[in-house]
């Protein structure tokens, strides 16, 4: 049967906002909002239009985050159909974004609604925080309206994040922080020459090897009760000419650290570039903090979401700070307790993203759940 959270997710999905472009997800989520006395605020950064809607002036104040922008859907071909057609088969509702993140927007929406009709004169404030720019480059989206919001005082209490958290069933998982991200290109320099000639060159993939190996090899940290070791990967390696004869003159690699609370960002630039140089390398990097770690130890926000999960799955979720990052990055660190909670993410990005229809409006009683256990 349909259902005002179904049809709201089957409307945003049909609009193919593909970073940064909002299509139009956002004008109908305000409608709705302004309905229930949100005062809106349109604010629009370079090409990302974001928009914070605030239904109260008292503290406390919850906000929901999310994003109406999602990833291109690849080949269209590869769908069995058209990514923004939504559509029902089998018990799930298809389409991109379906479960990254229209199924959470449209859960909120009408979480929203029935909470005000139920609940009026609630306590506190609840706010809308909605960006275009999440699965892009991240940087005229959340941290922007965030920038605004401290100049001005605004402060936000409780931050809930719809970003697909459930790993098997719905509120199995809640996210309560997440890792940080600290990405670096580093150009390894050597002297290009012929390959029959090595020593009139210097060869940057020779010289680059063992120190390579050591950072793969390296302990970062070992992880503590909250999250997993510091991990090290490299994602992409690139070096010649394009010709079979020829000693490349320098080496570039693109490089990345997910890590914990044990470690610092300055600590791990640190301890690369020294192992770098213990192994005589002429080197330059180019770094990228996309966001420092974060968590939310358990309070009232965790307790008041692990209680409306409990009432309505029957199953109390686990608390987890793994996988990538999310815009909560931004919102952490100026107080507010933060953590994520949407449908299961086993489709997220790939080709027949879906969500279970059966999830939409449990999604929206939780949250509705988690509304009523804070602001009554």
């Amino acid at each position: 049967m349909s259902s005002a959270t179904l049809e709201l997710a089957k409307e945003l999905i049909s609009r193919r906002s593909v970073t940064p472009d909002d299509a139009g997800c956002q004008a109908l989520m305000i409608e709705r909002l302004a309905a229930l006395g949100f005062e809106i605020e349109h604010l629009r950064f370079g090409e990302v239009d974001n928009f914070w809607a605030r239904r109260g002036t008292q503290a406390p104040l919850f906000a929901f985050a999310g994003h109406t922008d999602v990833v291109p859907t690849g080949p269209a071909s590869a769908w069995q159909s058209d990514p923004f057609v939504p559509t029902e088969r089998d018990g799930l509702l298809y389409g991109r974004g379906a479960a990254d993140m229209k199924g959470s927007l449209a859960a909120m929406v009408t979480a929203c609604e029935s909470f005000v009709t139920d609940h009026p004169k609630h306590l506190g404030s609840i706010a809308f925080l909605i960006t275009s720019d999440e699965e892009g480059p991240s940087i005229q989206g959340t941290v922007k309206v965030i920038e605004t919001l401290e100049a001005r005082g605004e402060k936000i209490n409780y931050c809930l994040v719809g970003e697909p958290s459930s790993t098997e069933h719905l509120g199995d998982v809640i996210k309560n922080g997440r890792r940080g991200s600290l990405g670096a290109i580093i150009t390894i320099k050597g002297i290009q020459g012929h390959v029959a000639y090595p020593q009139l060159a210097r060869n940057p993939i020779h010289l680059a090897a063992p120190a390579l190996t050591e950072l793969c090899a390296e302990s970062w940290d070992n992880g503590n009760e909250y999250f997993p070791a510091t991990t090290f990967q490299i994602s992409n390696l690139n070096a010649g000419t394009g010709a079979n004869n020829v000693i490349p003159g320098e080496l570039q690699l693109e490089c990345n650290f997910r890590f914990s609370t044990e470690v610092t960002e300055p600590e791990l630039r640190q301890r690369l570039e020294a192992i770098l140089a213990s192994h005589q390398l002429e080197f330059d990097i180019q770094w990228r903090l996309s966001g420092p770690p974060f968590l939310t130890a358990p309070a009232e926000l965790v307790d008041a979401a692990k209680d409306a999960v409990r009432d309505e799955t029957g199953t109390s979720p686990e608390l987890s700070t793994a996988g990538g990052t999310s815009d909560g990055r931004f919102i952490a660190p100026t107080g507010a307790q933060v953590l994520e909670l949407g449908p299961v993410n086993a489709t997220i990005h790939q080709v027949n993203e879906c969500v279970r229809i059966s999830d939409l409006d449990a999604l929206s009683r939780c949250y509705h759940g988690i509304l009523s256990n804070l602001l009554t």
